[in-house]
């Protein structure tokens, strides 16, 4: 009966994603419960690539990150290698102009989509500014410039708008005010910001770890969505050593391509785009279209990468979309 009754549920959310109608908290929270192992997992997220292919036209495409500044961040979030009190960050730096546009250079040529340039939380944002002016300026071709920094007011947003910026990556992360010192109404009322103005949002579900139940997973994402967010999906946290997190093991690839599923048909045409990182090609599988290449300081690594991150490149992120029977159109 439990089979029938998850089958009968995927059938029928699966018809409302396709009719363009968002699902609710508790139709959310249903597929959430679905075991990730189960052959009920299997059929959700056959159904969810089928409402991606829909949506997406089999279209996938590289969100190409690049973390700009290495140093410590005195918020010390529980997951975060930056945070001040866990030590990690021992020698603090940052990449220049002149690397930065050679990089963005390098991902633009093989065919990303969005560029993020990512900073830490109190990165001069006069700076940030003027570097997004340089990068549109001295970087040709059809992509999006991203920024992933702190919070910002109405006035900031009309100058990211101004140098360039067309979408924003910001997020209520999972336990917030818990896992991180910031104040949750600080954050919304960042993505307020964005949502009053003409940037757009992407925000995944994130960090994403065994602790999280399916209530907190189901909340935090209908939260981006509230707020106008047109790229979503979900982010493991990844164990980092020093962390107080670090002894909570990562999610598996099947939970957390369930997630990406769920995702997929609870946000259908209203975020077109969902993203899965760390890669994962059950995801992938299961509806996911975006995939993350990054270099740089990265807050998922104790180290700051030179070149791109565990050695996942644009190629293989391409291999990765011709096996989900995706096109990568540059």
């Amino acid at each position: 009966m439990r089979y029938l009754s998850n089958l009968n549920l995927i059938q029928e959310l699966k018809k409302k994603a396709l009719k363009g109608k968002r699902l609710n908290r508790d139709e959310i929270i249903s597929l959430l419960e679905i075991d990730p192992e189960s052959e009920e997992a299997e059929l959700l997220g056959s159904a969810a690539r089928e409402v991606a292919g829909a949506i997406t036209n089999d279209r996938a495409d590289i969100w190409a990150s690049v973390g700009v500044d290495y140093r410590n961040c005195p918020m010390s979030c529980n997951f975060c290698a930056f945070g001040k009190e866990w030590g990690i960050v021992t020698e603090e730096n940052e990449r220049n102009f002149d690397q930065i546009t050679e990089i963005i250079h390098n991902f633009v040529s093989q065919g990303a989509r969005w560029i993020i340039l990512r900073t830490t939380q109190f990165y001069e944002f006069d700076k940030l500014t003027e570097l997004t002016k340089l990068v549109r300026s001295q970087v040709p071709g059809d992509y999006e410039i991203v920024v992933n920094t702190g919070e910002f007011d109405e006035l900031n947003a009309k100058l990211l708008e101004e140098s360039g910026v067309q979408r924003v990556y910001h997020t209520l992360r999972l336990r917030e005010g818990i896992d991180t010192k910031f104040k949750p109404d600080d954050r919304i009322a960042t993505l307020e910001t964005i949502k009053d103005s003409q940037l757009e949002l992407a925000y995944l579900i994130e960090p994403i770890g065994i602790e999280h139940k399916n209530e907190e997973i189901a909340d935090i994402f209908l939260t981006g969505l509230e707020h106008g967010a047109t790229l979503t999906g979900a982010m493991a946290r990844v164990p980092l050593p020093k962390t107080p997190l670090s002894e909570l093991p990562q999610i598996s690839s099947r939970r957390h391509a369930q997630i990406v599923a769920v995702t997929r048909l609870a946000a259908n045409r209203h975020a077109p785009n969902v993203c899965v990182h760390p890669p994962n090609q059950t995801a992938l599988n299961w509806g996911a279209n975006v995939l993350v290449v990054e270099t740089g300081a990265i807050p998922r690594d104790v180290t700051k990468c030179e070149s791109e991150w565990n050695g996942f490149d644009i190629k293989t992120a391409k291999q990765m979309f011709k096996n989900a029977n995706y096109e990568f159109r540059s």
